[in-house]
């Protein structure tokens, strides 16, 4: 029983500043402004939970073109720890190359978990026609990721269908992580 509350704390804890990693990596791909001057209203939050670990490892890993490795890597740090912490607290000695696949797998499954929530946002905020800063954000996450999916799937009824097919390819990703890191657990 105590083993599951730690597990539960340490995968919060982790999913958290790594999926916080992940959404800092993929705003700055997508050019979305992140200076606390913008109005970004998730910018200070972003700060707050990252700074610590990606700005030490930006000093030493370069950025690749618009790719922030060095949010990535904190992000994959912050699995590795999880992953070998759940390890060793469960008895068993962790294995780095299981554990570099886990993480791997991990981090993708955390990538389109954070996808499918900002989607369903982005969904309801849509519905209500709400005009904020949130909606604004959300839209610039979510759009380039919709504009593939309304090329092929056109209006139906005057109902943009783009964000429910979008929901089904990420659920069919997921289950396809699932069923790869079945022989890692």
């Amino acid at each position: 029983m105590l083993f599951h509350i730690f597990s539960l704390l340490v995968h919060a804890m982790a999913g958290l500043v790594a999926g916080t990693c992940l959404l800092r990596l993929y705003m700055q791909f997508q050019r979305i402004n992140l200076s606390l001057r913008s109005g970004n209203p998730l910018a200070p939050f972003i700060f707050a939970l990252t700074n610590w670990l990606v700005m030490p490892l930006r000093r030493v890993v370069p950025a690749f073109g618009r790719l922030d490795t060095a949010s990535l890597l904190a992000a994959g740090l912050v699995v590795a720890a999880k992953l070998a912490l759940l390890s060793l607290a469960a008895g068993a000695v962790p294995n780095g190359v299981v554990v570099l696949a886990a993480c791997v797998l991990d981090l993708l499954n955390l990538s389109i978990s954070g996808l499918v929530w900002l989607v369903l946002a982005y969904a309801v905020l849509s519905w209500v026609r709400a005009g904020s800063d949130v909606a604004y954000f959300l839209a610039q996450l979510v759009e380039p990721l919709l504009h593939p999916i309304r090329r092929v799937l056109p209006l139906i009824g005057g109902i943009d269908l783009s964000p429910l097919a979008l929901l089904l390819i990420l659920q069919v990703l997921e289950i396809v992580l699932h069923g790869l890191q079945m022989p890692l657990i």
